[in-house]
C-alpha cells in the first residue's frame, strides 16, 4: 500500500520548488488555449508505454488516491498523484471526471517530468500522455 510522504525540505529546497511551483502555475495558461496539435489514440504502441501501464498498475493497487501529493512507491523512491485533470482542451470524454499521475517514480520532491497517466474515475480508462497532455494514447 503506497503512503503519501511529506518530505523534510532545507530552505534552499523549499524555495526551488516554491519557485517550480509558480513557473507552473504561470505556464498553465498554455493548458487552457486550445491545443490544435492535440491527438488522441485508441491504443498505446509507442516508447513509454510500458512503464506507463507498469505505473498505473501500481497507482491502481493503491487504490488511485485523488489527494494531490507526493506518495512513497515500492521501491523505496516517491511518485506524485496531481489531483483533479480537468480536460479542459475537451480532448477527453466531455462531462467524466479525471485524476492525474506521474509515471516516472522519483526521490521525493524532486523536479516532476512530463510522463502523466489519466484516469477516467467514471469510466475507468486509463490514458498516457507523454507530453503533459499534448497527446493522449488508451493504455
Amino acid at each position: 500500500m503506497l503512503t503519501r510522504r511529506h518530505p523534510q525540505l532545507s530552505w534552499t529546497k523549499r524555495f526551488a520548488v516554491l519557485a517550480a511551483a509558480i513557473a507552473s502555475v504561470l505556464g498553465m495558461s498554455v493548458l487552457y488555449s486550445p491545443a490544435a496539435s492535440a491527438a488522441v489514440h485508441n491504443s498505446c504502441a509507442i516508447a513509454g508505454c510500458s512503464a506507463a501501464a507498469s505505473a498505473n498498475s501500481t497507482w491502481s493497487a493503491a487504490g488511485y488516491p485523488t489527494s494531490r501529493g507526493w506518495y512513497d512507491w515500492p521501491d523505496g523512491q516517491c511518485s506524485f498523484a496531481g489531483g483533479e485533470f480537468y480536460n479542459n482542451d475537451g480532448q477527453l470524454p466531455a462531462g467524466d471526471t479525471f485524476h492525474e499521475y506521474d509515471v516516472y517514480p522519483r526521490a521525493c520532491g524532486d523536479h516532476r517530468d512530463a510522463y502523466r497517466i489519466v484516469v477516467d474515475a467514471n469510466t475507468g480508462v486509463v490514458w498516457y500522455s507523454p507530453n503533459h497532455y499534448r497527446d493522449f494514447y488508451r493504455l
